[in-house]
């Protein structure tokens, strides 16, 4: 079911801010190096995701908007 574009700015506007709090983390852990390296694979691919997904959300905000 497509999304109106007032449901994927807000789903973005809160992965948002979510991609940049775990950004913010993996800077923190990669300053941190050596310690905790066993974190940083987990954070990486738990960042990873987050950008994937707010990529995804974004093409298709711009899919709808291009649909109006």
């Amino acid at each position: 079911m497509p999304q109106s574009t007032d449901e994927l700015k807000t789903q973005i506007k809160r992965l948002n801010s979510k991609a940049g709090q775990i950004k913010m983390d993996l800077h923190d852990l990669a300053e941190g190096l050596p310690e905790n390296f066993e974190n940083l694979l987990p954070l990486a691919n738990e960042t990873y995701a987050i950008y994937r997904q707010l990529d995804e959300l974004k093409k298709q905000l711009k899919q709808v908007e291009q649909k109006l």
